[in-house]
């Protein structure tokens, strides 16, 4: 799986390290992405997601169902992917 947030679509950039000298060689910004597991009240289960910390903050913010609902609508995940813990 891609270093994607699932919730709010987030991912690395690229862009240059600047010297003193003004010399610009290309490198990765990765974002602050870990797995998280969370219980789905609405269908009863653990599951597990890829967020960023400003996708846990999202969560904490307006639910996690609203949250994931939001996520699907814009498409940064779908539902076969988010796993399903027993």
């Amino acid at each position: 799986m891609s270093k994607i947030c699932q919730i709010t679509g987030k991912k690395a950039m690229i862009g240059n390290n600047v010297s003193k000298s003004k010399r610009r060689t290309k490198r990765s910004f990765d974002l602050n992405l870990f797995k998280k597991k969370f219980y789905y009240v609405e269908q009863d289960c653990w599951i597990s997601l890829s967020i960023s910390a400003a996708g846990l903050r999202m969560i904490n913010k307006v639910g996690l169902d609203a949250a994931l609902k939001n996520a699907v609508a814009k498409g940064y995940c779908d539902w076969k992917n988010i796993k399903v813990l027993a």
